[in-house]
């Protein structure tokens, strides 16, 4: 746990979760070989660091209005990431089920969406609005893509890497910033397009449990973070409060008080 900290600059988050496996691992080891209950006992006694929890980074709709006019749409490369930046913002996928989606994933005809398997195996359905239905079916035209083939290509015609969709953010980010200033002062990575779905939903009025079953959650508890993060969404509740009734008022002492400090 100490390696992982100090070598490898992870973060707790990180350390955390190598020692749930660990746990998990030993809670099964637990069971089959008594004859180390007490090494087991041990590991299991390795506690969970505790860390801040900052609140998500998500972008609002200019500044997604800017990063999605940043890539040159008259090039297939830009046309191809203006769809895959389009897609993340909107679906809010993650990037692995974004890069390993195909053609045949995407059903653009009546009730637009898009089928992926997520953490766990879990095979859901994203739906797609209508213009983004007709963008993605002209960009499969237009490449005679078979249904085997990635919905966004690399150069080479493969599955796309979690790095080239952070290289490909990066760039465009870089020109978007140029009409949009605010984006400079956000640490924007592929997963921050995931918050911006789940931040434009919770805008939208849709509720949590909606939301996690939108981004594949197994609860709503990992949906909670963005109900901390809705600034607008505390306003609204505090504006629908009765304030309450005080007001300034100026301190009048009493006239017994007044004679009591005079004979001092």
């Amino acid at each position: 746990m100490d390696h992982l900290e100090t070598n490898r600059s992870n973060s707790i988050a990180t350390r955390n979760a190598r020692l749930a496996a660990i746990h998990s691992l030993f809670n099964y080891a637990a069971l089959r070989c008594p004859e180390h209950a007490l090494l087991i006992q041990r590991v299991l006694a390795i506690p969970s660091k505790r860390r801040d929890v900052t609140d998500v980074c998500f972008l609002t709709r200019t500044e997604t209005d800017a990063l999605l006019a940043a890539p040159d749409q008259s090039t297939p490369l830009g046309r191809r990431d203006h769809l895959l930046l389009l897609v993340a913002t909107q679906t809010g996928l993650r990037v692995s089920e974004l890069t390993s989606l195909t053609c045949a994933d995407a059903e653009l005809g009546t009730g637009a969406h898009l089928r992926c398997t997520g953490k766990g195996r879990k095979q859901r359905a994203t739906p797609l609005t209508r213009p983004t239905a007709r963008l993605l079916q002209r960009w499969i035209t237009d490449r005679h893509a078979t249904p085997a083939d990635p919905l966004f290509p690399s150069r080479a015609g493969g599955h796309l890497s979690r790095d080239a969709v952070a290289d490909l953010l990066d760039k465009h980010l870089s020109i978007a910033v140029r009409s949009c200033p605010t984006l400079a002062s956000k640490n924007v990575t592929p997963h921050t397009l995931r918050h911006t779905a789940a931040m434009a939903l919770l805008h939208a009025g849709v509720d949590t449990s909606t939301i996690a079953l939108w981004l594949g959650h197994t609860s709503t508890k990992a949906t909670d973070v963005y109900m901390h993060a809705d600034l607008a969404t505390k306003e609204k509740a505090l504006a629908r409060t009765a304030p309450p009734n005080v007001g300034a008022h100026r301190y009048r002492p009493r006239d017994a008080l007044l004679t009591f400090l005079e004979n001092l």
